[in-house]
């Protein structure tokens, strides 16, 4: 599996910013694994935080359509 460079990366993850939070879900919907994204353990639970808030605001699916 690649690992995402840490330099594409934001500092904070912002649950209006829905085209960077997008990168990190799968075509099913769910979060990405942190092996996956690269993050750190910190970072993973602010991304978790931000794409729950987005889906709760209907700015994001909770599953895909597909």
């Amino acid at each position: 599996m690649p690992k995402r460079l840490k330099k594409d990366t934001p500092v904070y993850f912002d649950y209006k910013d829905v085209k960077t939070l997008q990168r990190f879900i799968n075509i099913y919907g769910q979060i990405e694994p942190i092996g996956k994204t690269g993050l750190s353990a910190k970072q993973q639970r602010q991304l978790a935080t931000a794409i729950k808030r987005a889906r709760h605001l209907a700015l994001l699916p909770f599953v895909s359509q597909g």
